[in-house]
């Protein structure tokens, strides 16, 4: 009797657990990645999510472009860790990168910034990691964690007050990933879908005047949602300026 409802405790227990295990993904995907050239070690501020500058230094540098993972943009600004697996000179924890462009490899999930693969490395093996040139790594998803910043809508620089509007979110901390975004038509009173023009770019010809307000649909750890930025953008926007937001996109 005893040994029995042991065993029924352990099935519920089990029973339990797995619905949680499944529902956070939290495990490692094998795959190979390699590196790209860089005269300075950072990222591009050219890359195909349109993050500019911000793609070039985010996350101290260590970013990366991706193919499979690149989901047609919705991949942009996502955080993976990223570990090489030949013990003799592979560090335990390998790097944390932020997607910010796209690039195809050598069988390859991570074309990383030079300071990124580095960081792969067990102290005093760098060389030996990358002459190798690619490598087998697993990756995991993790939460995007950026401390002292709040979420950021940036106007684009190809931007042109006030006929054509472009966005690009900054700092998207969490999980989640941003599928589409609305612009509030106050004279219309209705939301009004706006084109993703590549990678994390969102854009609008004639966009409303006066001060504009968004909405994002996420999808994260609640699912599908919709998160409002009332007045977001102000009235007289500028190209290249990133406001700051109260949002949270997880």
């Amino acid at each position: 009797m005893g040994f029995s409802l042991k065993l029924q405790y352990c099935l519920v227990s089990v029973m339990v657990l797995l619905p949680a295990v499944c529902y956070s993904q939290d495990y490692f995907v094998k795959s190979r990645a390699t590196y790209y050239g860089s005269p300075d070690c950072l990222g591009t501020p050219s890359g195909a999510c349109g993050f500019g500058e911000y793609g070039r230094s985010v996350n101290d540098a260590n970013v990366a472009g991706v193919s499979r993972l690149y989901k047609n943009g919705t991949g942009c600004g996502a955080c993976y860790q990223v570990r090489c697996t030949n013990p003799q000179i592979c560090a335990d924890n390998g790097v944390n990168i932020v997607v910010t462009d796209y690039g195809e490899g050598d069988n390859t999930d991570f074309i990383l910034s030079p300071r990124a693969y580095a960081r792969m490395a067990l102290p005093d093996t760098g060389a030996h990691l990358f002459a190798y040139g690619v490598v087998d790594v697993e990756y995991q998803r993790i939460p995007c964690q950026y401390s002292g910043y709040k979420t950021q809508v940036k106007v684009h620089e190809h931007s042109k007050y006030s006929n054509y509007l472009a966005i690009v979110v900054l700092y998207q901390a969490g999980k989640s990933e941003i599928l589409s975004v609305d612009i509030w038509q106050e004279d219309c009173k209705e939301w009004i879908g706006m084109r993703r023009a590549y990678g994390a770019v969102f854009d609008m010809a004639n966009p409303p005047s006066g001060d504009i307000s968004l909405r994002f649909q996420v999808r994260g750890s609640a699912g599908l949602t919709w998160v409002q930025a009332p007045n977001v953008i102000p009235k007289y926007w500028k190209a290249g300026v990133a406001y700051e937001t109260d949002i949270q996109l997880y």
